[in-house]
């Protein structure tokens, strides 16, 4: 099954729809930072979203220094932002309420 990259348009609909991420320089992939309490809250924050990655085969790239992680999503066999970027973003977002 392939997978299809967003068109400009896809991309800025969806974006709209996930006003905490924010499209990369690149614009083929989506960003967001978040910032814990401690290391302890992000590591088990990054566990969660590890599941869900494992889940549904597709894992995020992503960054941590103490209480703070910086996620990026794009998809790789698309060649950038595509729909299931999307739906990760949703269910990462859905994590935290």
């Amino acid at each position: 099954m392939s997978v299809e990259k967003l068109s400009e348009e896809e991309r800025k609909t969806w974006l709209s729809a996930l006003p905490k991420w924010s499209l990369a320089r690149d614009g083929d992939a989506i960003e967001r930072k978040f910032e814990f309490d401690d290391f302890s809250e992000a590591f088990g924050f990054m566990a969660r979203v590890a599941l869900i990655a494992e889940k549904r085969d597709h894992h995020p790239e992503w960054f941590n220094v103490y209480n703070k992680v910086e996620i990026t999503l794009t998809t790789h066999d698309a060649g950038g932002l595509s729909l299931r970027d999307v739906k990760m973003a949703r269910k990462i977002d859905a994590l935290l309420g």
